[in-house]
This record gives structure tokens, C-alpha cells and sequence, in this order.
């Protein structure tokens, strides 16, 4: 006869099963028997509590994009689960693997507007690949196996699993089996022959290809076949926001970031290739523009495990469903050498390199206040361009990308798709925890900071080494962008009065420090570089720093803003 434990039990057992080793969290009423188990598993599951459930996810989609394994996340009923939300539909827009377990009422009082009873279910299902409540203890192995399945394959996302107070405290004979199959779920399709051949054709044939490296390459692992395509036929790579850093910055076919605020030869040539392969993307509003007038010119072959985000926005050519690494995989065999040198010298164009020029003072000012693209470039110098990259939202954000390099694969964690204010501090945290041995640096502005700072004490629990650099500007600063060149400059609301970030660091023992002048910069980075242990630095930013390349909502990619009142000249 097997042994009989209670759900809770169960759910430990399940999750180390699944090789988990470390979840965030935040205790309460309705999920109080999975703690008093946890208290048994300590030298198993290591335990995390943040000071906020979104904490929780954010730090988990820290963990999940920097190890590529799902993130665990196990919080309360009502409004514990409803402060989980934001995270859950982050990770579904950036396709990151989470599973998130709740506390619920007991069974009984469902329905019945019982204390901290809310529908999660019902609030999760939007928002997740898959949202199931467990009312009984035997059900809780299956759940779980299923959830890090769907959670972990084809595309990843969210899962949410709600959990009675009785399923919990139930008993069960307790057996786990992984879940490897689903019924009418296809997580791996077979790669279609001829539409490999297709593409082959395509690219083969192609004078002005160009290569658009997203998301999807990280997830699947394949830096080393974007790459080896890249290098095979002489093809031009460019990036998304979250597809920075699937190849090194300074190999010679790496050409820069795509879309709103990325470089001028890109999203210039976008307009002007004949072929664009758009690897593990889904053609943002962000990276397209103006969806009407985008690559007029270019053929568009897509490459995506999730078909149903071919034709979505941009029209396709041809498509290969499948996993990104796989498809590389069968696609580069069917290439040909080729060279496109003169392709290739259209991004690098004296006049092009002129008008980046202009807006890389960013970065080599000549006087006036400091801005938010010399203090990235010198962070990024000395880390030796090896750190990983974690921001919050807005100019920080934008500045990071474009100014940080990049050396390694999975270097780059953001909120891309929903551009989540707050994101930052406990997805660093995360980062840190799912890649110790790595240096991480988490740039963001002063708004972004103060949404999820009580994460602060995070850091001061568990020591977690972090190098925060908040580029302080006393503003809302990508809404002031924004405000000042569409609105006449009416800064409505953006302005911010900020208490001293220095004192606040110091109060959950980091170590931190004011930077006013550019004469202090060097020395405080150098600092920080070196400490062990977190670190703040508080830089005093020109209030009128903006991030430029800018091409404005729903205008076209070439349309290029360098400056508030120069663009760049449209053929």
C-alpha cells in the first residue's frame, strides 16, 4: 500500500520532481498548509519572499529568462492572486515560462463571497496558456505535471494553478508521472520539408536579405544557427528589443536593434531589402510602424513556433513552423554561399554613419549635465561588456538596448510586450538567482524604481548581489519625451519630487552612492563594478535628455526623428 501525505506534501513532491530548487513567494490564510509543508522541504526548495506578489512573478521571469527553466511563483488567495496578474500577462506578451500556484478558499465556500475569495481562474485564463483550479489532493501531481509541460514547450508562457484549502490539506497515496503528451496540443510540430525547401529558394535567390533575430532564438537556444545562416549566406542581422544579444554585438553581420528607437541602418534597409527572415518574432508595432508601407520592397519569410502569429500583422511569403533551432537546423544545409557585400556596405554608409553621429552625443557628450547613454556605455565598458542587461521601463529602457553590448546569449531581460513599470528591481533579483556566477546590472528610472522598491528588502534578506544604476532625471522621462515633442510641451504629471534614493539604500544596508557630475562618473562606476555585494548609484540626468533614433507611433520605419527638428532624409 502506498503511503498517504496530504496535497500539500504532494505539491512539494511535484515540484522537486519537476527539478525545481527555488521558488518566490509571499505566505497567507489560504495557502498556509503548502507553507507549513515547505517547512519540511527546506534543504530542497529554497524559499524566496519577496515583499510583493508582482515581485514574486517579475523575479520569476528574472530566473526563467536567464536559466531558460520555468520560474515558480506560490502566493495566497484574493488579493494576493490578483497582485500576480500583472506578471502573469507580462510573461504571456514576452513568452516566458512561469508556474504560478495559488491558495483559494475551501471547496464549500466557493461561490460564496467567502474572505479573499476571487475568481482566478476566471481573471487568469486571458492572460495564461493554461489555468486550472485543483479542488481535491489527488488531482495536484497531474496539475502540476501538466503545468510545467505546457509552461515549458512549444511556445512558453504562464500556467496558474488554484488550489482549494482542502486539496491541500486532503490525503492522497501520492504517484508522479511527468506529463509528456496532451491531447490536441502540438508543442514540437514536425518541420515541413518543402517549406524548408521554399525558404531555401528564397534565400538563395535574395539579393538584399536581411536577417530579424527575436525573442523565439533565445528561448530555443539558436544563437549558434542565426549565426551559422547569417555567416553562410553573408546576410545582415538585426534584432528586437528582446532579441538582443542571440548575437554578439560586435560580430561583423550584427547590424543593430530594430524598431522605435533602434539604429538607422535597420530600419532604414527594412524598406529596401528584397527578403526579410524573420526568426522567433511577431512583428510588433514597435518594430513594423507603419504596417502599410512596411518593406514594400521585401519578400517575407517567417520562422515561429506559434503559427498562429503567421500572416497576423504582415503578410508572409513563406513560413516554417517550428522550433527555431530545429528549423535553422534543417534550413542551413539547402543554403548557398553567398556574398552581399554591397548590401552589406548600405548599412555602414558614410552619410548613415553621420546621422547616428548626431545622436550618439548621447554617449561622447561635450559638456552640459550627464545623460542616460554615457552612463550605459561606460557601465557596459566596465563590466567588459559581459553583464547581464535587466531594465525597467522607459528611457532607461530604450537607452539601455541601444547602448549596452552584448557578448553572451540570454544577457538582455526587459518587458517588452506589456512595458511593465516596475519590471526591473525583482527581475534582477531573479536574474541574479538564476545566473550567480554572472555580474547583473539593473538600470531604471526613478518612476520605475518607486513602484516595486519594497523589493529592496529582497535584496537586504537574502544578499543578493545587484548593481543598480538609476538614471535620475526627476521625471517620468519617456512620457516627458513624448509630452514635449506631440504635446507642446505640457508636462502634465510627469515631473516627480523623489526622496533622497541614497538614504533608502543604505536603510536596507546597500551599499550606494550620489553621482552629480560627469567628473565623478568613472570612479563611482568602478566602485560599484568592484563591490561585493548590491550596489546603488544615483546619477543626476539632465531632465531634457530624450532617446533618439525615434520613429513616432504609427509612422513609417524609415521615418527617422534624430533630434527634435532634424530627421533623417527619406529617399
Amino acid at each position: 500500500m502506498k503511503e498517504k501525505i496530504s496535497g500539500a506534501d504532494a505539491l512539494m513532491r511535484s515540484l522537486i520532481s519537476e527539478g525545481v530548487d527555488l521558488v518566490f513567494g509571499y505566505p497567507g490564510g489560504s495557502i498556509i498548509p503548502v507553507y507549513d509543508k515547505l517547512y519540511d522541504y527546506q534543504d530542497k526548495l529554497k524559499h524566496i519572499l519577496v515583499r510583493h506578489e508582482q515581485g514574486a512573478t517579475h523575479a520569476a521571469q528574472g530566473y526563467a529568462r536567464v536559466s531558460g527553466r520555468p520560474g515558480v511563483v506560490i502566493v495566497t488567495s484574493g488579493p494576493a492572486a490578483t497582485n500576480i496578474i500583472t506578471g502573469v500577462g507580462d510573461a504571456l506578451m514576452d513568452s516566458t515560462p512561469l508556474v504560478v500556484i495559488t491558495g483559494q478558499v475551501a471547496t464549500p465556500f466557493l461561490g460564496f463571497d467567502a474572505f479573499q475569495e476571487t475568481d482566478v481562474v476566471g481573471i487568469t485564463q486571458p492572460l495564461s496558456k493554461w489555468s486550472c483550479q485543483v479542488r481535491r489532493a489527488e488531482d495536484i501531481p497531474r496539475a502540476v505535471a501538466r503545468a510545467f509541460y505546457i509552461a515549458s514547450t512549444g511556445r512558453p508562457g504562464p500556467v496558474v494553478i488554484d488550489l482549494t484549502k482542502d486539496a491541500q490539506t486532503g490525503m492522497m497515496e501520492f504517484d508522479y508521472e511527468k506529463c509528456d503528451f496532451i491531447r490536441s496540443y502540438n508543442p514540437s510540430p514536425d518541420i515541413d520539408a518543402a517549406d524548408v525547401a521554399r525558404v531555401a529558394d528564397l534565400i538563395n535567390s535574395s539579393e538584399r536579405p536581411m536577417i530579424l533575430s527575436g525573442h523565439g532564438v533565445m528561448i530555443s537556444g539558436a544563437e549558434k544557427g542565426l549565426a551559422a545562416l547569417a555567416e553562410k549566406a553573408d546576410i545582415p542581422v538585426a534584432a528586437t528589443l528582446l532579441g538582443l544579444s542571440t548575437m554578439p554585438s560586435d560580430h561583423p553581420l550584427y547590424k543593430g536593434m530594430l524598431g522605435m528607437h533602434g539604429n538607422i541602418g535597420p530600419n532604414i534597409n527594412t524598406n529596401r531589402a528584397d527578403l526579410l527572415i524573420a526568426v522567433g518574432m511577431r512583428f510588433d508595432d514597435r518594430i513594423t510602424g507603419n504596417v502599410k508601407t512596411y518593406a514594400p520592397q521585401a519578400k517575407i519569410v517567417h520562422i515561429d513556433i506559434d503559427a498562429s502569429e503567421f500572416d497576423k500583422n504582415i503578410a508572409t511569403t513563406a513560413t516554417i513552423h517550428g522550433d527555431a533551432r530545429k528549423v535553422l537546423e534543417a534550413l542551413i544545409p539547402h543554403i548557398k554561399e553567398r556574398k552581399h557585400a554591397e548590401w552589406l556596405a548600405t548599412f555602414d554608409e558614410p552619410e548613415r554613419v553621420e546621422r547616428e553621429k548626431v545622436v550618439m552625443r548621447e554617449v561622447y557628450p561635450s559638456g552640459g549635465r550627464m545623460t542616460m547613454g554615457e552612463v550605459v556605455n561606460k557601465v557596459s565598458e566596465a563590466t567588459g561588456n559581459r553583464a547581464i542587461v535587466v531594465t525597467d521601463v522607459g528611457q532607461n529602457q530604450m537607452f539601455s538596448a541601444r547602448y549596452s553590448r552584448f557578448t553572451e546569449p540570454r544577457s538582455m531581460v526587459t518587458s517588452g510586450g506589456l512595458g511593465t513599470m516596475g519590471f526591473g528591481l525583482p527581475a534582477a533579483i531573479g536574474a541574479k538567482m538564476g545566473a550567480p556566477e554572472r555580474t547583473v546590472c539593473f538600470f531604471t528610472g526613478d518612476g520605475g524604481l518607486q513602484m516595486t522598491i519594497q523589493e529592496l528588502g529582497t535584496i537586504l534578506e537574502y544578499q543578493t548581489d545587484v548593481k543598480i544604476i538609476l538614471l535620475n532625471n526627476n521625471f517620468l522621462g519617456n512620457v516627458r519625451q513624448w509630452q514635449s515633442l506631440f504635446f507642446n510641451d505640457r508636462f502634465s504629471q510627469t515631473p516627480l519630487v523623489n526622496p533622497d534614493f541614497v538614504m533608502i539604500a543604505n536603510a536596507y544596508g546597500i551599499s550606494a552612492e550620489n553621482v552629480e557630475t560627469r567628473d565623478e562618473l568613472d570612479a563611482a562606476i568602478d566602485r560599484m563594478v568592484k563591490h561585493d555585494g548590491a550596489y546603488l548609484l544615483n546619477v543626476n540626468i539632465d531632465e531634457t535628455d530624450m532617446i533618439f533614433p525615434m520613429t513616432p507611433a504609427g509612422a513609417n520605419v524609415d521615418h527617422i526623428m534624430l533630434t527634435p527638428t532634424e530627421c533623417y532624409p527619406i529617399d
